[in-house]
């Protein structure tokens, strides 16, 4: 059983080939199955985002499995993989389990530490075992990324910075005001990132929401996604006294908000905290305002070195997560060992006891004079000698399986011994030795 990944994302490709490779979720049931019954996979899922496209699969064999998985890739989307090849990455066994934990940790992300992978990775094993593609392998190696990715929230902070323009936003309005719950806020022009700001704002207890931009109408589109109020451009000076923090993101050369007019506000808000962010370029605020008393004025530049601070905490946290990832890849092929060591194990305690019997029943057969007890005794004594025959052999089967060259040791006790292990061994050997 190995296990193998063949994909891509926003390192390996540009936007325009990770399109051409994507799976719509209501419809990726066709290709999973697929993956499957047509290319000799045992199990698959098949996780797509905008940033990657990768595929999981359990196969027989490694370098045969990598194979077809890029040829599930080529046919399905019908792209030759000679103009795919470059793009798409492997990795196979241990390298498998490591990328998937670190997936869904967030530790690939583009965004390292961003949580919505982990929800996505969850949706991809989900439409796997509803399509009944994830068996015995993806079930424990999916809940085992589950874990990790729980453990690395829990040990480290590698979540807790804000890590985008917007989110550092929120986060310094939040170390301004305390709380942010009944804050009011204003958008002076709806910019894709002023939208991203408010809808954080929003979702930290943010009370209502303004918006004035130059185009009313768009004013009035925008505030459907906040339930807000849409508001003249030109009159939104007039709204300032109410407001506690304000976002502009207009193409406007020159300030829009001046020294002048904001002490003005501030006479009228009895001097109670205002929070500027100013993300336009150039810039919509005039740099005196933040002069004011319990006036704060942040621009893109200033939120960029607050990023980049919380970036480099998160370096520094993500070298602990992939302490916990090493840790819990040696957990899960232990496991993944002993879905074959166990059933080895079994077969030949099993072949060496029929020969004890075998001959034991032979041996007795010509002895009629033995009792019941004797028979007994016969049996338990020969029962014993298997046992501590193969005693030294199971225990360093069981030692070396773990180790590297763990296959090489399990494949010659097979070979040795003439032995065979059926698939529902390895299945009771999963569900019996689950740790």
């Amino acid at each position: 059983m190995n296990l193998v990944i063949v994909g891509l994302n926003h390192k390996t490709s540009p936007v325009e080939i990770r399109e051409k490779l994507s799976f719509p979720s209501h419809t990726i049931g066709e290709p999973l199955a697929k993956l499957t019954n047509h290319y000799g996979l045992a199990e698959g899922v098949i996780l797509s985002t905008c940033n990657r496209v990768e595929v999981l699969a359990v196969a027989s064999d490694a370098e045969k499995g990598t194979w077809q998985v890029k040829r599930f890739l080529s046919d399905y989307h019908s792209i030759p993989l000679e103009k795919l090849d470059d793009h798409l990455y492997v990795r196979q066994g241990d390298e498998a389990v490591k990328h998937l934990f670190r997936v869904a940790a967030g530790l690939d992300s583009m965004i390292m530490g961003e949580p919505q992978i982990l929800g996505q990775v969850k949706d991809a094993y989900g439409y796997a075992v509803h399509g009944n593609t994830a068996g015995v392998i993806v079930n424990k190696l999916y809940h085992k990324a589950f874990q990790v990715a729980k453990r690395v929230r829990t040990e480290t902070k590698i979540g807790e910075s804000a890590v985008s323009i917007s989110f550092a936003a929120v986060e310094l309005a939040r170390k301004i005001f305390g709380s942010l719950t009944g804050k009011t806020c204003m958008l002076v022009g709806a910019g894709e990132m002023a939208e991203l700001a408010a809808r954080h704002l929003q979702t930290n207890g943010v009370k209502e929401i303004l918006v004035a931009n130059r185009t009313y109408e768009k004013a009035v589109e925008l505030v459907k996604c906040f339930s807000g109020t849409a508001i003249m451009f030109r009159e939104f000076p007039h709204y300032l006294k109410n407001v506690d923090i304000v976002v502009a993101s207009t193409a406007s050369p020159n300030f829009i908000i001046k020294p002048e007019q904001v002490q003005e506000v501030m006479r009228e808000r009895k001097n109670k905290p205002m929070f500027f962010i100013d993300i336009s370029v150039p810039r919509n605020i005039d740099p005196e305002v933040n002069n004011i008393d319990n006036c704060y004025v942040y621009d893109v530049d200033d939120l960029q070195g607050v990023v980049v601070a919380n970036l480099q905490e998160r370096h520094k946290e993500a070298e602990q997560a992939e302490a916990i990832i090493v840790e819990e890849i040696d957990k899960f092929y232990r496991w993944i060992k002993s879905l074959d060591v166990v059933p080895t194990i079994i077969a030949l305690r099993q072949a060496c006891d029929s020969v004890r019997k075998a001959e034991l029943a032979r041996a007795t057969g010509s002895l009629s004079s033995l009792g019941e007890n004797e028979m007994k005794v016969l049996d338990a004594m020969t029962s014993a000698i298997v046992k501590k025959i193969l005693h030294h052999p199971i225990t360093h089967l069981k030692r070396e399986a773990n180790k590297i060259e763990g296959d090489l040791y399990i494949d010659t006790i097979r070979k040795l011994f003439d032995l065979a292990v059926d698939e529902e061994a390895v299945k009771k050997a999963a569900q019996n030795n689950d740790d």
